[in-house]
């Protein structure tokens, strides 16, 4: 099955450039597999421009997002796991969504256990 993650990653970057924005994508550069610029890291995370403009080779596959683009006019081939990569917005109006740290969902809770739990409350906020 394709990852919901993979499609609210596309639906965030086309909107962001359609809207004329810089789409952004968070990346924790020290998860498995991410390829980033070391020097450009900032508390164990990375904020990468994916604007078309900004980047070459572009791909955002169900396994990564991966491109080319220069940092300090030195090029370098990015690679970024889609279970690295902890949000995307647009830079612009900061619009976006951000994705929970373990994308593993936990064990279904069993029948019973539901009816136990106090229901959610909705709040108006002015």
């Amino acid at each position: 099955m394709t990852p919901l993650k993979l499609y609210l990653l596309r639906a965030v970057y086309d909107w962001s450039v359609e809207q004329g924005c810089t789409p952004h994508v968070i990346v924790d550069a020290k998860g498995a597999g991410v390829q980033v610029p070391p020097a450009y890291v900032h508390d164990g995370q990375i904020v990468l421009n994916i604007h078309p403009r900004a980047v070459g080779r572009f791909e955002l596959t169900e396994r990564a997002l991966s491109f080319s683009a220069r940092f300090g006019g030195r090029p370098f081939d990015v690679e970024a796991p889609l279970a690295a990569i902890r949000a995307v917005y647009a830079k612009e109006n900061g619009q976006g969504i951000a994705f929970p740290e373990s994308e593993e969902p936990g064990p279904p809770e069993p029948e019973h256990a539901a009816e136990s739990r106090p229901r959610p409350v909705l709040k108006r906020v002015k």
